[in-house]
Protein backbone atom coordinates (compact mmCIF):
# COMPACT_ATOMS: atom_id res chain seq x y z
CA UNK A 1 0.00 0.00 0.00
CA UNK A 2 2.79 2.22 0.34
CA UNK A 3 4.52 1.57 -2.88
CA UNK A 4 0.99 1.90 -4.12
CA UNK A 5 0.57 5.60 -2.18
CA UNK A 6 4.25 6.60 -3.61
CA UNK A 7 3.71 5.48 -6.74
CA UNK A 8 0.18 7.46 -7.19
CA UNK A 9 2.45 10.98 -6.21
CA UNK A 10 -0.11 11.78 -3.90
CA UNK A 11 0.71 12.70 0.09
CA UNK A 12 -0.68 10.81 3.41
CA UNK A 13 -2.96 13.73 4.15
CA UNK A 14 -3.75 13.59 0.08
CA UNK A 15 -5.57 10.62 0.29
CA UNK A 16 -6.85 10.59 4.06
CA UNK A 17 -8.66 13.70 3.03
CA UNK A 18 -10.47 12.06 -0.07
CA UNK A 19 -10.98 9.13 1.81
CA UNK A 20 -12.60 10.97 4.80
CA UNK A 21 -10.32 9.51 7.25
CA UNK A 22 -8.29 10.72 10.08
CA UNK A 23 -4.91 11.02 8.84
CA UNK A 24 -3.42 9.19 11.65
CA UNK A 25 -5.63 6.06 9.89
CA UNK A 26 -3.25 6.16 7.27
CA UNK A 27 -0.15 6.20 8.88
CA UNK A 28 -1.21 2.81 10.91
CA UNK A 29 -2.13 1.22 7.76
CA UNK A 30 1.52 2.33 6.01
CA UNK A 31 3.37 1.28 8.72
CA UNK A 32 0.99 -2.04 9.43
CA UNK A 33 -0.14 -0.96 13.21
CA UNK A 34 -3.76 -1.72 11.81
CA UNK A 35 -4.54 -4.62 9.32
CA UNK A 36 -6.76 -3.11 6.58
CA UNK A 37 -10.26 -4.32 5.64
CA UNK A 38 -11.48 -5.27 2.27
CA UNK A 39 -13.17 -1.69 2.06
CA UNK A 40 -9.48 0.20 3.09
CA UNK A 41 -8.13 -1.29 0.32
CA UNK A 42 -10.74 -0.99 -2.27
CA UNK A 43 -10.92 3.01 -1.02
CA UNK A 44 -6.90 3.28 -0.98
CA UNK A 45 -6.54 1.92 -4.54
CA UNK A 46 -9.48 3.84 -6.10
CA UNK A 47 -7.92 7.03 -4.78
CA UNK A 48 -4.50 6.17 -6.22
CA UNK A 49 -5.55 5.28 -9.46
CA UNK A 50 -4.74 1.74 -9.17
CA UNK A 51 -7.69 -0.42 -8.88
CA UNK A 52 -6.31 -3.26 -10.87
CA UNK A 53 -4.42 -4.06 -7.43
CA UNK A 54 -7.14 -4.34 -5.36
CA UNK A 55 -8.11 -8.49 -5.79
CA UNK A 56 -4.40 -8.74 -5.12
CA UNK A 57 -3.86 -6.63 -2.20
CA UNK A 58 -7.07 -8.21 -0.35
CA UNK A 59 -5.96 -11.53 -1.11
CA UNK A 60 -2.28 -10.73 0.42
CA UNK A 61 -4.23 -8.97 3.36
CA UNK A 62 -6.51 -12.07 4.17
CA UNK A 63 -3.94 -14.68 4.04
CA UNK A 64 -0.78 -12.53 5.89
CA UNK A 65 -0.63 -14.47 9.04
CA UNK A 66 -1.05 -17.84 7.25
CA UNK A 67 0.94 -16.83 4.12
CA UNK A 68 4.56 -17.99 5.95
CA UNK A 69 4.65 -20.99 8.51
CA UNK A 70 7.40 -22.42 9.97
CA UNK A 71 7.72 -26.36 10.17
CA UNK A 72 9.11 -26.02 13.74
CA UNK A 73 5.35 -24.54 15.36
CA UNK A 74 3.87 -27.85 14.01
CA UNK A 75 6.81 -30.25 13.49
CA UNK A 76 6.00 -32.06 16.66
CA UNK A 77 3.02 -33.72 15.95
CA UNK A 78 2.48 -35.42 12.41
CA UNK A 79 -1.11 -35.72 12.78
CA UNK A 80 -1.48 -31.67 12.92
CA UNK A 81 0.80 -31.81 10.18
CA UNK A 82 -1.35 -33.37 7.76
CA UNK A 83 -4.30 -31.89 9.53
CA UNK A 84 -2.53 -28.34 8.21
CA UNK A 85 -4.58 -26.99 4.90
CA UNK A 86 -7.51 -29.65 5.00
CA UNK A 87 -9.75 -27.42 3.90
CA UNK A 88 -8.29 -26.92 0.72
CA UNK A 89 -8.80 -30.58 -0.33
CA UNK A 90 -12.56 -30.27 1.09
CA UNK A 91 -13.60 -26.69 -0.70
CA UNK A 92 -11.55 -27.71 -3.85
CA UNK A 93 -12.37 -29.64 -6.85
CA UNK A 94 -9.31 -30.01 -8.76
CA UNK A 95 -5.87 -30.51 -7.25
CA UNK A 96 -2.49 -30.32 -9.93
CA UNK A 97 0.84 -31.13 -8.00
CA UNK A 98 4.51 -30.69 -9.48
CA UNK A 99 7.18 -32.56 -7.67
CA UNK A 100 10.98 -32.53 -7.99
CA UNK A 101 11.80 -34.48 -5.50
CA UNK A 102 8.94 -37.13 -3.78
CA UNK A 103 6.47 -38.97 -4.76
CA UNK A 104 2.99 -36.78 -4.64
CA UNK A 105 1.11 -38.01 -1.66
CA UNK A 106 -2.06 -39.33 -3.92
CA UNK A 107 0.00 -41.89 -5.30
CA UNK A 108 2.25 -42.50 -2.08
CA UNK A 109 2.12 -45.90 -0.21
CA UNK A 110 2.06 -46.07 3.55
CA UNK A 111 5.93 -47.47 3.55
CA UNK A 112 6.90 -44.33 1.63
CA UNK A 113 4.94 -42.16 3.42
CA UNK A 114 6.32 -42.67 7.07
CA UNK A 115 10.31 -43.04 5.28
CA UNK A 116 9.38 -39.54 4.65
CA UNK A 117 8.23 -38.91 7.63
CA UNK A 118 10.64 -40.33 9.47
CA UNK A 119 12.85 -38.51 7.77
CA UNK A 120 11.01 -35.24 8.72
CA UNK A 121 11.26 -35.39 12.11
CA UNK A 122 15.06 -37.05 11.74
CA UNK A 123 16.11 -33.58 9.95
CA UNK A 124 14.43 -31.52 12.26
CA UNK A 125 15.51 -33.01 15.37
CA UNK A 126 11.65 -33.00 16.46
CA UNK A 127 11.42 -36.87 17.81
CA UNK A 128 7.88 -37.27 16.43
CA UNK A 129 6.11 -39.37 18.52
CA UNK A 130 2.70 -39.80 16.31
CA UNK A 131 4.73 -41.08 12.88
CA UNK A 132 1.53 -43.75 12.57
CA UNK A 133 -0.60 -41.49 13.39
CA UNK A 134 0.62 -39.00 10.37
CA UNK A 135 0.33 -41.73 7.97
CA UNK A 136 -3.15 -42.91 8.88
CA UNK A 137 -4.36 -39.56 8.89
CA UNK A 138 -2.52 -38.95 4.93
CA UNK A 139 -4.12 -42.25 3.71
CA UNK A 140 -7.34 -41.20 4.96
CA UNK A 141 -6.86 -37.84 3.05
CA UNK A 142 -7.02 -40.50 0.11
CA UNK A 143 -11.11 -39.93 0.19
CA UNK A 144 -11.18 -36.80 -1.34
CA UNK A 145 -10.21 -38.94 -4.61
CA UNK A 146 -11.54 -42.12 -4.33
CA UNK A 147 -15.31 -40.65 -3.99
CA UNK A 148 -14.80 -40.12 -8.32
CA UNK A 149 -16.49 -36.02 -7.75
CA UNK A 150 -12.16 -34.45 -7.89
CA UNK A 151 -9.52 -34.64 -10.17
CA UNK A 152 -5.74 -34.33 -9.60
CA UNK A 153 -2.93 -33.96 -12.07
CA UNK A 154 0.54 -34.95 -11.31
CA UNK A 155 3.70 -33.79 -12.54
CA UNK A 156 6.90 -35.40 -11.42
CA UNK A 157 10.66 -35.37 -12.42
CA UNK A 158 12.21 -38.88 -13.52
CA UNK A 159 14.81 -37.55 -10.95
CA UNK A 160 11.78 -38.47 -8.31
CA UNK A 161 12.21 -42.38 -9.53
CA UNK A 162 16.35 -42.29 -9.23
CA UNK A 163 17.10 -40.47 -6.26
CA UNK A 164 17.46 -43.06 -4.33
CA UNK A 165 16.57 -41.40 -0.77
CA UNK A 166 14.35 -44.52 1.38
CA UNK A 167 15.38 -48.08 1.62
CA UNK A 168 15.40 -49.86 -1.89
CA UNK A 169 12.46 -52.05 -0.99
CA UNK A 170 10.70 -49.08 0.13
CA UNK A 171 11.26 -47.72 -3.51
CA UNK A 172 10.11 -50.71 -5.51
CA UNK A 173 6.84 -50.72 -3.17
CA UNK A 174 6.11 -47.25 -4.11
CA UNK A 175 7.13 -47.52 -7.83
CA UNK A 176 5.14 -50.74 -8.48
CA UNK A 177 2.20 -48.85 -6.95
CA UNK A 178 2.43 -45.91 -9.48
CA UNK A 179 1.63 -48.67 -11.96
CA UNK A 180 -1.32 -49.57 -10.80
CA UNK A 181 -2.52 -46.12 -9.13
CA UNK A 182 -2.05 -43.92 -12.17
CA UNK A 183 -4.58 -45.82 -14.10
CA UNK A 184 -7.34 -44.66 -11.68
CA UNK A 185 -9.33 -42.14 -14.37
CA UNK A 186 -10.07 -39.63 -12.25
CA UNK A 187 -5.77 -38.93 -12.07
CA UNK A 188 -3.01 -38.28 -14.10
CA UNK A 189 0.99 -38.93 -13.96
CA UNK A 190 2.64 -37.08 -16.37
CA UNK A 191 7.34 -38.19 -15.61
CA UNK A 192 9.72 -35.14 -17.26
CA UNK A 193 12.34 -37.97 -18.68
CA UNK A 194 16.08 -36.46 -17.42
CA UNK A 195 16.87 -36.06 -20.91
CA UNK A 196 13.19 -34.33 -22.11
CA UNK A 197 13.48 -30.72 -24.38
CA UNK A 198 11.63 -28.64 -21.84
CA UNK A 199 10.68 -24.69 -21.71
CA UNK A 200 10.45 -24.61 -17.71
CA UNK A 201 13.69 -25.49 -15.83
CA UNK A 202 12.93 -27.66 -12.74
CA UNK A 203 11.68 -25.66 -10.00
CA UNK A 204 10.60 -25.68 -6.27
CA UNK A 205 7.56 -28.46 -5.33
CA UNK A 206 4.12 -26.66 -5.63
CA UNK A 207 0.60 -27.88 -4.75
CA UNK A 208 -2.47 -25.96 -6.58
CA UNK A 209 -6.17 -26.41 -5.35
CA UNK A 210 -8.15 -25.26 -7.48
CA UNK A 211 -7.36 -21.60 -9.19
CA UNK A 212 -7.22 -20.28 -5.88
CA UNK A 213 -4.16 -21.40 -4.02
CA UNK A 214 -0.69 -22.50 -4.22
CA UNK A 215 1.15 -24.30 -0.97
CA UNK A 216 4.59 -24.86 -1.56
CA UNK A 217 7.28 -26.47 0.90
CA UNK A 218 10.52 -25.23 2.06
CA UNK A 219 12.95 -26.90 4.34
CA UNK A 220 12.29 -24.93 6.83
CA UNK A 221 8.51 -23.36 6.30
CA UNK A 222 5.36 -24.25 4.04
CA UNK A 223 4.33 -20.44 1.92
CA UNK A 224 0.22 -20.13 1.29
CA UNK A 225 -0.17 -18.33 -1.91
CA UNK A 226 -3.71 -16.61 -2.66
CA UNK A 227 -2.97 -13.47 -4.25
CA UNK A 228 -4.48 -13.94 -7.88
CA UNK A 229 -1.43 -12.56 -10.22
CA UNK A 230 1.10 -15.04 -8.19
CA UNK A 231 -1.56 -17.95 -8.93
CA UNK A 232 -1.85 -17.73 -12.54
CA UNK A 233 2.23 -17.55 -12.67
CA UNK A 234 2.44 -21.10 -11.02
CA UNK A 235 -0.55 -22.50 -13.60
CA UNK A 236 1.53 -21.42 -16.30
CA UNK A 237 4.47 -22.59 -14.67
CA UNK A 238 2.45 -26.11 -14.27
CA UNK A 239 1.37 -25.95 -17.86
CA UNK A 240 4.65 -25.20 -19.25
CA UNK A 241 6.00 -28.34 -17.14
CA UNK A 242 3.35 -30.72 -18.14
CA UNK A 243 4.10 -29.68 -21.94
CA UNK A 244 7.52 -31.46 -21.10
CA UNK A 245 6.08 -34.49 -19.66
CA UNK A 246 5.43 -37.97 -20.78
CA UNK A 247 2.19 -40.05 -19.83
CA UNK A 248 0.49 -43.65 -20.69
CA UNK A 249 3.03 -46.30 -21.90
CA UNK A 250 6.01 -44.08 -21.93
CA UNK A 251 5.40 -43.03 -18.16
CA UNK A 252 5.37 -46.48 -17.06
CA UNK A 253 8.41 -47.21 -19.16
CA UNK A 254 10.10 -44.95 -17.06
CA UNK A 255 8.94 -46.73 -13.49
CA UNK A 256 9.84 -50.13 -14.78
CA UNK A 257 12.75 -48.87 -15.69
CA UNK A 258 13.62 -47.15 -12.16
CA UNK A 259 12.32 -50.39 -10.54
CA UNK A 260 14.30 -52.60 -12.54
CA UNK A 261 17.46 -50.82 -11.42
CA UNK A 262 16.87 -51.02 -7.69
CA UNK A 263 16.52 -55.15 -8.70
Amino acid sequence: MREILRDSGLTARALARQAGWDETKCSRLIHARTPPSDDDIRTWCRICGAEDEIPNLIAASRSAENAYLEWRRVQRSMKRMQDLGLRLFEDNRVYRFYSSNLVPWPLQTPGYMRAIMQRFSDFHRADVPDIEDGVRTRMARRRFLDDGTRRCAMIIEESVLRNRVFGDEVMKDQFRHLLTGMRQTNLSLGIIPLAAVRVQKLTETFHIYGDNTVSIELVSAIITITQPREIDLYIRCFNDLASAAVYGDKAEALITAAIGALE
